[in-house]
């Protein structure tokens, strides 16, 4: 059975599953240097995208269309092709040009009665020549799913937990037993929507900004994230945030900026700077994350040690790592999509588990855009170049060294296939990267390091090869590889085996025989405010490293910028 599962709306994506195994899942700003977020405004790209991996239109035995909606203005304003109806939400979208719209699911159950797998049929979706028949699945179904399908419990048959706190919802907890055949919906954990910490982060510091919403906030949390690291938290505020909190609102996003507008009112100004405000605020949802969480799981008979974590709030490797430190859960998944970059792999899980009685997906995270191989660009040579010469031209230049590998990573963090590559051994180089990626000084960078050496230079330094996790450098450490130390002394670590990813694996072992070092420094490598570089000419178009490598060749530029490491 072939299923396509689409997501329209923001991270707009198209994923095929064949059979139980995902063929592609393509993300639209991972295509031609597209914006990140970027939506699908017109179907005819979803065609065009089967047609590159071989699939017809007439081949797809079921088109899914991931659900959306919106709970007040604030909502509405950010997704203006959204209009609300009774039972169902349309989305306005293009067919060549021709505007026209579409039914889609609601974003979330009703009511703890409902059925988060409840599918809705519609009659048309023009695609290529064709009109199709389609089904659409809540929005929250498809983070329910994605996340549940592609974890290492669904394939080992195992019950567990997942907790769902997205931008829209409050964090809501379910229970899944496979072989049950059990999906338990046990209720929000409390209320407040992930978009919370972005809104009411937008009323301090740098992220302040005039307005009650602001439309390009999607990259604020994780921003939000990074720059705690320059506060302290202040307790003392846990009371007023309680109080305020409980007092109550009626508007699940107008909360936020009540919540702010209130707690301004309600301190000294003079006494908290912005950063102890949100770096306060940020440990308060966490506190509350992981006390409500393991009360209602205590609640429910601790019936599994497995919990899943997704939606957008799972980007935060802060809260997830609290959420594993507890020692509660015997293993905590989070998957690299977390966010709506997963919408279309989940739409086309629920129609899966729905039509083909299957939980467990067969996947892996390199399942997305071949690398385009270009022409030369001007001011540019090109020669043969092996992974062992990469790894000494790195240790002995010490220059970053934008890799480009095969089908990129899915999600929206560089996994090494998509990378700007750098030693982690100079004091510079985490400034000299952020300054190269025209990023905010406290931004951090991460380290990507062999599996089975990481627990030497990292606590805990277990297996996480999506970036999810914060991990500790070890003291001894510390001075080694400064680069990838962010300001609060955490490192959002990402673990590399051979099975996983062989020529990465192999450039690290070659690093460390020359530098006695099994890691290196990891960011995207991507143009500012785009999607992933979907080909080589694209990075030496950028131009802000002197070194591209790519299928064994090294892209060299001639003129060369001096970095002064």
């Amino acid at each position: 059975m072939k299923i396509c599962g689409i997501k329209l709306t923001h991270d707009g994506c198209v994923a095929l599953i064949n059979n139980g195994k995902l063929e592609f899942s393509i993300e639209m700003e991972k295509l031609n240097n597209n914006p990140r977020f970027t939506s699908i405004e017109d179907t005819n790209i979803i065609a065009k995208i089967l047609s590159n991996f071989g699939y017809s239109v007439d081949d797809i035995d079921i088109f899914s269309i991931d659900g959306w909606g919106g709970t007040d203005q604030d909502a509405l304003a950010i997704q203006p092709r959204l209009e609300i109806g009774d039972n169902k939400n349309y989305l306005s979208i293009n067919f060549n040009g021709s505007a026209s719209k579409i039914g889609v699911a609601p974003y979330s159950e009703k009511t703890l009665k409902n059925d988060i797998l409840e599918e809705w049929k519609f009659e048309e979706l023009k695609l290529g020549s064709k009109k199709v028949q389609y089904s659409s699945y809540l929005h929250a179904a498809g983070h329910l799913m994605s996340t549940y399908c592609t974890s290492p419990f669904a394939k080992r048959k195992e019950s567990s937990y997942v907790l769902i706190w997205d931008g829209g919802m409050y964090p809501r907890l379910y229970f899944i037993d496979p072989n049950k055949n059990i999906i338990e919906n046990l209720g929000p954990l409390f209320l407040l929507i992930g978009n919370t910490y972005t809104i009411f982060s937008q009323h301090f510091g740098p992220f302040d900004v005039k307005g009650s919403f602001a439309k390009d906030n999607l990259s604020v949390a994780g921003k939000v994230m990074a720059y705690i690291a320059l506060g302290k938290t202040r307790a003392e505020l846990y009371e007023i945030f309680d109080k305020i909190y409980k007092e109550g609102y009626d508007l699940p996003m107008g909360f936020a900026n009540y919540l702010a507008n209130e707690f301004k009112k309600r301190i000294d100004r003079t006494k908290y700077s912005d950063e102890d405000i949100l770096c306060s605020f940020h440990h308060y949802l966490e506190k509350l994350l992981v006390e409500k969480l393991n009360k209602k799981i205590s609640r429910h008979g601790n019936l599994s040690k497995n919990i899943c974590l997704s939606g957008g709030c799972a980007l935060n490797i802060k809260w997830n790592s609290a959420v594993r430190n507890t020692g509660i859960y015997k293993e905590v998944y989070v998957p690299p999509f977390p966010n709506d970059s997963g919408s279309a792999i989940g739409a086309a899980c629920c129609a899966m588990y729905k039509y083909d009685n299957r939980f467990a997906l067969e996947w892996d995270v390199f399942k997305g855009t071949q690398i385009i191989d270009t022409e030369i660009k001007q001011g540019w040579k090109k020669m043969s170049f092996s992974i062992k010469q990469l790894a000494k031209l790195m240790h002995d230049t010490d220059q970053p060294v934008v890799f480009l590998n095969d089908r990129s990573e899915l999600g929206p963090r560089a996994l090494g296939n998509r990378s700007i590559l750098a030693s982690a051994t100079s004091h510079k180089m985490k400034d000299l990267l952020n300054k190269m990626k025209k990023r905010e000084y406290y931004r951090p960078v991460s380290p990507i390091c062999i599996e089975e050496k990481a627990a030497e230079w990292f606590e805990p330094g277990i297996k996480d090869p999506f970036m999810l996790f914060d991990h500790s450098v070890k003291p001894n450490c510390k001075e080694k590889i400064p680069a990838v130390i962010h300001l609060d002394n955490t490192s959002r670590l990402q673990t590399v085996s051979r099975n996983e990813n062989y020529v990465l694996y192999e450039l690290l072992s070659e690093y460390e025989k020359l530098s006695g070092i099994p890691l290196l420094c990891n960011t995207s490598a991507n143009f500012n405010k785009k999607g992933f570089f979907p080909d080589i000419y694209s990075a030496m178009e950028w131009g802000e490293a002197n070194y591209v490598y790519c299928n064994n060749n090294l892209y060299v530029k001639e003129n060369q910028n001096n970095l002064n490491i």
